[in-house]
């Protein structure tokens, strides 16, 4: 297994041993020996498995306290960017993102702190696999529009298809101005 850093303090890239043969082949997605290796002290209370059809653009979600969520995020089937947007109040690094592709050869997986926005732009039709340390509870989601113009974030999608409810996230300059969530000053 092989950790790489992402610039952004506990924003991770993670790439499991995969282990070939003729039947095809394994990896180990999640395990205590992992969460250690990662410094996490987290509990895992829901899995989610998605599918995007190829240029679905979801994001970018975030889970006020006291529900925030840590994500380790995985693609099953497909290749996606996937975008993890700074929002913790203090960190040095806020309203920063970090992308990177995942994909079902690689088998890499984003392992996302509490604190988090997190999107991504379906490069293909994907099924998408994520752990989360908090269940879902839509009364404290928010969130960033995708097309922010202050973050600039290239999706690689020229015309993606992106939710209602998606659409009407604030921009990142409304999140601060009305968020519990506030950057360091």
């Amino acid at each position: 297994m092989e950790i790489k850093t992402t610039g952004i303090d506990g924003l991770l890239e993670v790439y499991p041993k995969i282990y070939h043969d003729d039947r095809g082949l394994f990896l180990e997605v999640f395990t205590p020996a992992l969460q250690a290796q990662l410094g996490m002290s987290l509990t895992f209370v829901q899995d989610n498995l998605s599918f995007s059809k190829k240029n679905v653009v979801r994001g970018l979600h975030l889970q006020l306290p006291p529900f925030a969520q840590a994500k380790i995020i995985s693609v099953v089937k497909g290749r996606v960017l996937d975008v993890a947007v700074d929002l913790r109040k203090n960190s040095a690094t806020f309203g920063k993102y970090f992308s990177a592709v995942l994909d079902d050869e690689k088998h890499n997986m984003l392992v996302i702190p509490e604190g988090f926005a997190h999107g991504f732009a379906a490069l293909s039709d994907s099924f998408f696999f994520y752990k989360c340390s908090s269940a879902y509870h839509p009364k404290s989601e928010t969130g960033v529009i995708w097309n922010d113009p202050t973050l600039n974030i290239n999706w690689g999608i020229n015309s993606p298809f992106v939710s209602q409810k998606d659409l009407e996230l604030p921009t990142l300059e409304e999140f601060i101005r009305n968020s519990v969530i506030s950057p360091k000053h």
